[in-house]
């Protein structure tokens, strides 16, 4: 059974592959696909990723990408002294892939990402990491109307 949590894992790996270096978003994607299936254990989970999983990564990625300037400034504007730059990798890209959702998913309830972005958070991030992604989201999520 496909997962959104996976795939939105997946795509976490991705943006953040893309953001350290200088790789497009669709080559950090075949980086991934590539070594997922080159894995003996097909990673995370122990099983390789299922096609819906691999759809639902990549659109997120490549809507990040797509958006990344407007996503950037809302993110910004919902946060209180922080620019994008100063922002730990990780939680910026989380805060990327959530804005996403919350702004362009409309079939994705704004309570069901901020969630699942705060899963990511404790996951890759840091110890203060849920808390600054939930209450960016949370803002964002309420000046877009989805709360």
């Amino acid at each position: 059974m496909a997962s959104r949590r996976r795939a939105r894992e997946y795509a976490m790996q991705v943006l953040f592959q893309a953001d350290m270096s200088s790789m497009e978003i669709d080559e950090a994607l075949n980086a991934l696909w590539a070594g997922l299936l080159e894995d003996e254990d097909g990673s995370l989970g122990g099983r390789q990723a299922e096609d819906e999983e691999i759809r639902f990564a990549s659109m997120l990625a490549q809507g990040v990408e797509r958006e990344q300037e407007s996503l950037d400034k809302r993110i910004e504007a919902c946060s209180t002294n922080w620019r994008m730059t100063r922002m730990p990798h990780v939680d910026r890209n989380i805060l990327r892939m959530g804005a996403f959702e919350i702004l362009f998913l409309d079939e994705v309830p704004a309570h069901v990402t901020i969630n699942e972005a705060i899963e990511l958070a404790k996951k890759f991030g840091t110890a203060e990491s849920k808390g600054f992604i939930n209450g960016i989201l949370d803002r964002l999520a309420r000046e877009a109307g989805r709360i």
